[in-house]
């Protein structure tokens, strides 16, 4: 087999004052740079939602509480698993980091989860301890967890919130769009009162490594089974550190807001939000509900916001919801796209109406997750790349007996770097699936590297059309047809053909109700090679999406092969 080869051509693409390499040594945890940020910003804001800020000080208080409570009176010892099944609210960085405090490992739990899949991770990650809004108890309750659960945190979205007793259901109703259900779960506290128990502890010692285990992260299950990803804090503290390195022109220290709009139990908002934010001392704005695009412009309307993170379809959301047009975007620096392909015709609107060109970078859960990323350049214009590696980070493509690939040669992107994943939790078999001999992780993304050491991300591999022996990718059928006026969002699979082994289907949601799939054939035709173009088009209301918005291409295939 090819042995590794480095290709360091990328750093002559490098913006000046990026430096190649990141120093890993200098904060030994997460805790550390939680505690340097604490001290040194007491007084800005730290978190805002729905009208209430918590400065930095205001929230080391209570995630020292927290923290006692979990040390003090519930006994945990270092490395035990507590699951966060929280929407973004305040609670959600005070059980964060109480819990990172008192030496413990986070298991970040998608609040919309079904109870099938909350008992999968609760048993896999082997989590004691529950933290849940009381709006999602319902799904605890029919999980019928047992063991080694021992106690459930419940809380109201709207408790840290200061509001009065009666618009607590009101605030519920708007989240969920309904009263919180009832429930009966055994064995809870409020975290309120978690915060007034932990107040009369003195706060212990607890030590902590680069090698411990921060997060169990669990990957969305596209490709089977969902795993915990295990990320130590060394992975973690290192992608803080890179993005902060590609950042640092463009962030001011203690002065950026950063909008949260995308959940911070996923990968993105958490590293990119969540930490990288509190390492600059920012202020993060947190959305809890940004399906609800007329209230989202309302809230962005009252702050004067710096950076903003998301995937393509909320910024199409937002570019197609009335009002935002009119936002002040004076302040606005940053606008960073991931978890998905960023389409041209979006980033391009986007640019137009902000004035900010939209960034796309690129990563996944095992990578902690930002591996690489486009330079933050005045005018920069959209590309398709998914940009230059990350500062210590390697990349390759490589084909499937493992060589090496050249320049603009499309095969498997590998990734290699300090913010590369441990394994998977417990299933040493999957980890060696995904990590080669060399100790390069095989990310399953089709991928070419120009000679500038950009990296193009052009499918997933198992996304990929087989049309007459002609490979077609959706990414670029989407990204045209996205440009069509009439069409609101649009996905691509391959549905089975006896006659070419695959065609390709387009399914369309429509911005103009009279849109024909003869106009929407008719304008791929005129951007796309023959057997690139959809030979179904079928119309929807909606398309499947994930907890962050991105279209899920395999619930598609599976629901037309019903």
């Amino acid at each position: 087999m090819n042995k590794r080869k480095h290709h360091h051509n990328w750093y002559n693409s490098y913006p000046a004052g990026i430096p190649h390499e990141i120093d890993v040594t200098e904060f030994h945890s997460i805790v550390d740079v939680y505690n340097k940020s604490v001290s040194q910003y007491r007084h800005r804001p730290a978190y805002s939602n729905f009208g209430k800020t918590i400065t930095y000080g205001e929230l080391d208080l209570m995630v020292q509480r927290f923290a006692n409570y979990l040390i003090c009176e519930l006994k945990l010892a270092k490395g035990e698993r507590i699951a966060i099944m929280m929407p973004n609210c305040l609670q959600y960085p005070v059980a964060l980091f109480g819990s990172l405090l008192a030496g413990l490992t986070v298991v970040n739990v998608n609040p919309l989860y079904t109870p099938r899949e909350l008992r999968h991770q609760m048993k896999d990650s082997g989590a004691c301890i529950l933290v849940v809004a009381d709006n999602f108890g319902r799904t605890v309750e029919d999980a019928e967890l047992g063991s080694p659960l021992r106690k459930v945190i419940t809380t109201g979205l709207g408790d840290l919130l200061g509001f009065p007793k009666g618009a607590l259901v009101n605030f519920a109703a708007r989240y969920v769009k309904k009263v919180v259900p009832t429930y009966t779960l055994k064995n809870t506290i409020r975290f309120k009162e978690t915060l007034d128990v932990g107040a009369g502890f003195p706060a212990p010692f607890v030590s902590h490594s680069a090698d411990d285990l921060a997060f169990l992260q669990y990957t969305g299950g596209t490709t089977g089974v969902s795993k915990g990803a295990a990320l130590s804090h060394r992975n973690i503290v290192a992608n803080m550190q890179q993005v902060a390195a590609w950042v640092s022109g463009n962030v001011e220290m203690g002065k950026e807001t950063v909008v949260t709009a995308l959940p911070m139990y996923h990968i993105f908002a958490l590293t990119a939000n969540c930490l990288v934010f509190l390492r600059v001392g920012g202020h993060n704005l947190l959305i809890t509900n940004p399906r609800d695009m007329p209230g989202f412009v309302k809230e962005l309307s009252s702050v004067r916001f710096t950076v903003l993170t998301g995937v393509n379809t909320l910024f199409s959301g937002l570019l197609n919801t009335p009002g935002f047009e009119r936002l002040d975007f004076s302040e606005l620096r940053l606008t960073i796209g991931a978890g998905m392909a960023v389409q041209r015709s979006v980033a391009e609107r986007w640019k137009t109406i902000t004035g900010t060109p939209l960034i796309e970078g690129y990563g996944m859960t095992e990578s902690s997750p930002v591996a690489t990323i486009n330079p933050f350049v005045a005018g920069a214009e959209f590309s398709g790349s998914v940009g230059l590696p990350m500062p210590s980070t390697q990349v390759c493509v490589k084909d499937p007996e493992g060589n090496t690939l050249g320049c603009d040669e499309v095969g498997e992107l590998c990734l290699m770097g300090p913010q590369i994943m441990q394994g998977y939790w417990q299933r040493p078999s999957e980890t060696e699936k995904v990590m080669d001999e060399d100790g390069w992780l095989h990310t399953g993304d089709l991928a070419r590297i120009d000679a500038g050491g950009y990296v193009y991300i052009v499918d997933r591999i198992k996304d990929m059309i087989l049309v007459s022996g002609f490979n077609v990718y959706p990414n670029e059928i989407e990204d045209v047809l996205a440009a069509m006026p009439g069409i609101l969002e649009v996905a691509v699979i391959g549905a089975p053909s006896a006659k070419s082994g695959e065609i390709v289907m387009a399914i369309v949601v429509r911005k103009d109700d009279s849109l024909s799939a003869e106009e929407v054939k008719a304008y791929a035709r005129k951007y796309l090679t023959g057997y690139k173009v959809p030979h179904v088009v079928e119309f929807r209301e909606q398309l499947p999406k994930s907890n962050v918005g991105k279209i899920l291409r395999r619930e598609l295939r599976e629901s037309i092969a019903k």
